[in-house]
């Protein structure tokens, strides 16, 4: 097991790893969209907010020495399910490979935040 960890994504926020690369699997930890270089989330829109999961998840995968493209599975959580359409805009923006997917609407976030990305990907 190896784990996983870039400065270009937010550091986590608790006791665990950014990703963990078990064999040719990688599981990403959910991103919200703490912007790395300002240490807080300064978007506030979902789309501003799922730009940002987008590009955690990214630098993420990067550090692994992958991409977007081998993701296979994401959970994604919304605080509010009337942000699926806009949220789906940008997501699908950035997973071109379109992996399978679960995406709910849950009560809160952490640190406010308004949308959370988790990913599964092969190497």
């Amino acid at each position: 097991m190896e784990i996983i960890h870039t400065d270009k994504a937010p550091a986590a926020v608790g006791p665990y790893s950014q990703a963990v690369k078990a064999g040719n699997t990688l599981y990403l930890s959910g991103q919200i969209a703490i912007n790395p270089a300002e240490g807080k989330i300064v978007a506030t829109t979902i789309e501003e907010q799922a730009e940002q999961c987008c590009k955690n998840v990214e630098a993420v995968l990067a550090a692994a020495g992958t991409d977007m493209s081998h993701v296979v599975k994401t959970t994604c959580f919304l605080a509010e399910i009337a942000d699926f359409k806009a949220f789906n805009e940008v997501y699908a923006r950035h997973f071109i490979s379109k992996p399978a997917r679960s995406c709910v609407a849950v009560k809160d976030l952490p640190a406010g935040a308004l949308c959370e990305v988790e990913a599964l990907a092969v190497l």
